[in-house]
């Protein structure tokens, strides 16, 4: 562990920050190539209601997201605290307990998602055109994938916590890759003509059962050496326990508001026809790219920010977070000229349907403007998290999406249709990110740190 020490408290900022995000940033793209995959093999048949159906699983898919967050968030942030303030033995007991809890979770939304998965997509807008297609897809990948990602997520998260950040980026990066090859292997080799989209899920079922092993490995060998265990010989404190779900309850329920969001947009879309729910499904994924990058960028960043908050180095601190503000900002202003830019080429990509096409060109070009502005906002959630502060990471995801986000796609598309819808977004994170830096500015206040920007 003691290069893992200089890592977090002596090696250069851009050095320490390209060690632990460059790793996280690969497996959020690679993880990104996993989620387009399955659209881009579908968008290969030109059937938009087989895209249509891919798109509509997507909120119920994250919810496995919102899960793995409680745990991996939660009591990874809580292990680089309190190995920043020397408190191993008790970091032993939280990755631990984080596991166990995260397994049962898994399985107790498998069977609910098994027993409610008809009504979940009439309730996300399935038309009968799509109904079928959205059963197979989500049997496949959320009731029986829910246990090997939830578990591949948790698990990848206390590697990260502790420094080993590209050990935890392989492994998700390698179900990516895998499941590029599988899907048309399975796709149009073994079930072919009328059975991609079952293909496809039984693609990704399998490249997910292969990461969670890989992780259960990887995860007991690294605990022969470092504070990771499985074994509950002594249960956690209470105070680590509220402090896991302190931070991870606030961070599960961002990426679910986050969803509930998509859940709106696909509602509203579905009502214009299953050609626009095509299209802004390509588009809702199509844009993750310059997102996820700005994601595994704070993966990476908020371990190093946990340790030196506890270790009282709050310079160092500050210092990680102003240079992975700054990197996420260039790479954000950038996308917004290659999207705009690029948009109809990038939709073609993915589907050859004329009017899919038009549409979604449309769509990326407005919903793209939203991307610096997403950065800023996921930055501050990131680094309240970091340093413990789950109610402001809450209050942060929730002005987000249900004061502004929500409210303003609900609100334009009334008075401008799908237009509204897709501008809704910038707008939104526009006047979050003016609460947020109220909010950070409110947090060095409490903390007695210098107030800068």
């Amino acid at each position: 562990m003691e290069e893992k020490k200089y890592l977090f408290e002596e090696d250069s900022i851009w050095h320490a920050m390209m060690v632990m995000a460059l790793p996280a940033i690969a497996s959020q793209l690679i993880a990104l190539i996993y989620n387009l995959a399955d659209t881009w093999f579908i968008g290969r048949t030109n059937d938009p209601y087989m895209v249509a159906s891919c798109s509509l699983v997507l909120p119920v898919y994250m919810l496995t997201i919102v899960i793995s967050n409680i745990f991996g968030v939660g009591g990874g942030t809580l292990i680089a605290r309190l190995i920043g303030s020397g408190d191993d033995s008790e970091a032993s007991k939280v990755s631990a307990a984080c596991i166990w809890m995260s397994l049962i979770t898994a399985l107790v939304f498998s069977v609910i998602c098994l027993f409610m998965m008809t009504p979940l997509l009439r309730f996300l807008g399935a038309s009968d055109n799509v109904l079928s297609y959205s059963r197979q897809y989500m049997f496949f990948v959320v009731v029986c994938g829910s246990l090997p990602v939830i578990m591949s997520n948790t698990l990848s998260s206390m590697l990260r916590s502790i420094g080993l950040s590209t050990k935890a980026s392989f492994g998700l990066s390698f179900g990516g890759v895998l499941n590029i090859i599988l899907d048309p292997l399975f796709m149009f080799v073994i079930l072919g003509d009328g059975k991609q989209v079952m293909g496809a899920a039984i693609a990704t079922l399998i490249s997910n059962i292969v990461v969670v092993i890989y992780f259960i490995f990887t995860y007991l060998k690294a605990g022969k050496n470092t504070i990771l265990r499985v074994s509950i010989s002594e249960y956690p404190s209470l105070s680590s326990l509220k402090a896991i779900f302190g931070v991870g309850l606030p961070a599960a329920a961002g990426i679910f508001m986050f969803d509930l969001c998509n859940i709106v947009i696909n509602r509203l879309s579905a009502s214009y026809g299953d050609i626009e729910l095509a299209a802004i499904g390509i588009v809702l994924k199509a844009e993750r790219l310059p997102l996820n990058i700005g994601v595994g960028i704070c993966m990476g960043m908020v371990p190093l920010l946990a340790y030196n908050y506890s270790s009282g180095n709050t310079e160092r601190m500050d210092a990680f977070f102003r240079f992975a503000r700054a990197v996420g900002l260039v790479i954000g202003i950038i996308s917004v000229i290659l999207y705009y830019v690029f948009a109809p080429y990038i939709m073609k990509a993915f589907i050859e349907n004329e009017q899919t096409v038009m549409y979604g060109t449309q769509f990326l070009r407005a919903r793209c403007f939203a991307t610096p502005l997403m950065f800023l906002c996921f930055s501050m959630v990131h680094f309240t998290q970091a340093i413990g502060r789950g109610k402001e990471s809450f209050i942060l995801a929730f002005i987000r999406q249900i004061v502004f986000n929500i409210p303003l796609l609900i609100i334009l598309n009334r008075l401008f249709n799908m237009t509204g819808i897709v501008w809704a977004q910038a707008t939104a994170d526009f006047f979050t990110v003016v609460i947020s830096y109220m909010i950070y500015f409110r947090v060095r206040k409490q903390e007695g740190w210098k107030i800068r920007i």
